[in-house]
């Protein structure tokens, strides 16, 4: 399959497939004659596999240190178990931030005339003197 294709069906662009080959997310690729990526299902199936742990939250670096453990064998299960809940927590947190912010644009709202609009007349105020 041709990296247009495979690009549609993943929905993933050309470049960030050829950006996953080169850091060593999804292993190289085989080319024809010409010069032209063939990706095999096996390539395929890394690239889904990708997709899915990035969807799932994890970052690219974290992704290098999963993927790397995972060539080495079972013996690293435990290693890349712990990459997956720090990975957890991180988003755990980045949520807990997110609903702050959510609760003061919420407050920001509901007292806008009475809060919002006060402290802006204060603040053009200072600003003409």
């Amino acid at each position: 399959m041709r990296i247009a294709q495979v690009s549609e069906k993943y929905g993933i662009s050309p470049e960030t497939l050829r950006y996953y080959e080169k850091i060593g997310l999804i292993p190289k690729v085989n080319k024809d004659q010409s010069g032209i990526r063939d990706y095999t299902e096996r390539d395929c199936n890394w690239i889904n596999y990708i997709k899915c742990m990035r969807g799932a939250g994890l970052s690219i670096d974290s992704l290098i240190r999963y993927t790397s453990l995972f060539k080495k064998g079972r013996t690293t299960i435990s290693e890349r178990k712990q990459i997956l809940i720090e990975q957890r927590d991180e988003i755990e947190k980045k949520i807990k931030d997110m609903q702050i912010a959510l609760d003061r644009l919420n407050m920001k709202i509901e007292g806008y005339e009475e809060r919002m609009l006060a402290y802006e007349d204060k603040l053009r105020i200072e600003e003409e003197k």
